[in-house]
C-alpha cells in the first residue's frame, strides 16, 4: 500500500509541476530540469548549458531525492510525531505544498500550521486559502485545500 501511495504522490507532483527533460531557466532565472528540480552547485548538471537534454533516469532520480527532501522538511516543520500520525492525505497535501513553496515559505503559514497541529483540517484549509500562494497558483492550491477540508466532513 505504501508503494501505491508514494506512486500516487509522485504522479500528483508530476502533474502539478510538469516534467521537462532538459535544462531550462525557471521564473527566477535558476537552472532547473525534470520535475522542478533546481540545479544545485554539487549537481553534475551545474555546468551544463540551458537546453542540454537530461535522461529520464536522471530526472526520476532527482524527483525521488526531492520528494525525500520534501518529506523530511515536513517532518521538521510539523513535529515529526504529529506529521507521521496524520492521515496520509494530509501528509501528501503538505508534501505537495513544501515541494511547491519550499520549507522556508511554508513555515510562514503560522495560522495554518497551528490549525494542523490540533488536527483542525477545515481551519487549516481556510488559512491556506488566505495566502499569496493561493493567489499565485489558485488551481493547485484550491484543489489541495478542498482535499484538506473534506477530511473534516468524511
Amino acid at each position: 500500500m505504501k508503494e501505491e501511495e508514494d506512486s500516487k504522490l509522485e504522479n500528483e507532483i508530476i502533474s502539478d509541476e510538469g516534467i521537462i527533460y532538459k535544462i531550462y531557466l525557471d521564473h527566477l532565472g535558476y537552472k532547473t530540469f525534470g520535475v522542478g528540480h533546481l540545479v544545485k552547485s554539487n549537481d553534475p548538471e551545474s555546468d551544463y548549458d540551458v537546453g542540454t537534454e537530461i535522461s529520464s533516469d536522471r530526472v526520476f532520480e532527482c524527483l525521488e531525492i526531492d520528494l525525500i527532501t520534501a518529506k523530511g522538511d515536513c517532518r521538521s516543520l510539523f513535529k515529526e510525531e504529529n506529521f507521521d500520525s496524520w492521515p496520509v492525505e494530509v501528509q501528501h497535501i503538505l508534501i505537495n505544498m513544501v515541494f511547491n513553496l519550499g520549507r522556508t515559505r511554508l513555515s510562514k503559514f503560522k495560522r495554518m500550521r497551528a490549525a494542523l497541529e490540533i488536527g483542525d483540517w477545515q481551519e487549516a484549509a481556510k488559512e491556506g486559502r488566505d495566502s499569496r500562494w493561493h493567489r499565485q497558483v489558485p488551481n493547485r492550491a484550491e484543489r489541495l485545500m478542498k482535499r484538506l477540508e473534506s477530511l473534516n466532513t468524511s
